[in-house]
């Protein structure tokens, strides 16, 4: 019953329209202040005030204070995996349904930041670049990096030598491409760094249009 109740909750809070907006405006990885998730959620900073309490008592956010502001930001790996898990079926369609998609739809399909890794086509692209050159091995239950993609990422300047107990390599379910791009460590090192940004702008540039060979020729 106590896990039952503790689900109803944690949905009631994550259903809400402006809590929602919230949240997804921090999967980006960055800490945000009141005032600009006010902003994006379209309500008051009061009303936000008073929203991002409830998600800091639930343990789903976390708050830092500098000076005379606070910052909001995702409490941890598994709440951003749960949204994430969240998004996946939302965009489930049953029965299809037509709707008008933006400029900012079709740019958050294209590159965005997934917590703390790269998703969307040119997350997904440089994943199956990865996987093809035999760099990483990926199952559904998680991956691995092999012996050619140990020099591969050393040779790039990544560090792997895990210090925490992060997620080290796994795959995740991509929303809006529903295939999967890399999160946790491995994800997160060709993201940083100037040329983990060749890598992505490289794979951005054909990507839609001919993902997997470009991204070979790119990191090959």
């Amino acid at each position: 019953m106590v896990a039952a109740a503790n689900l109803v909750e944690v949905a009631a809070l994550v259903g809400d329209t402006a809590r929602a907006t919230m949240l997804n405006a921090l999967m980006g990885g960055q800490s945000r202040t009141a005032t600009e998730l006010a902003y994006c959620a379209n309500i008051s900073r009061a009303t936000a005030s008073g929203h991002l309490s409830k998600l800091v008592s639930a343990r789903l956010l976390v708050v830092t204070r500098e000076r005379r502001f606070s910052y909001y930001r995702i409490a941890s790996p598994l709440i951003a995996t749960m949204l994430e898990s969240i998004k996946v079926v939302a965009a489930i369609e049953v029965p299809p349904r037509r709707q008008p998609r933006s400029a900012n739809d079709d740019a958050l399909r294209f590159a965005r930041s997934c917590y703390d890794h790269l998703a969307g086509q040119v997350g997904v692209a440089v994943t199956d670049a990865l996987v093809a050159m035999g760099h990483i091995v990926l199952t559904d239950e998680g991956g691995e990096v092999t012996s050619s993609g140990e020099r591969f990422f050393s040779a790039f300047g990544a560090d792997l030598r895990p210090r925490t107990r992060r997620i080290f390599c796994q795959p995740c379910l991509d929303w809006s491409e529903r295939r999967y791009h890399l999160k946790g460590l491995v994800g997160d090192s060709y993201r940083r760094g100037r040329r983990g940004l060749m890598v992505c702008l490289g794979a951005a540039r054909l990507c839609t249009s001919s993902r997997r060979p470009f991204a070979l020729r790119l990191i090959s």
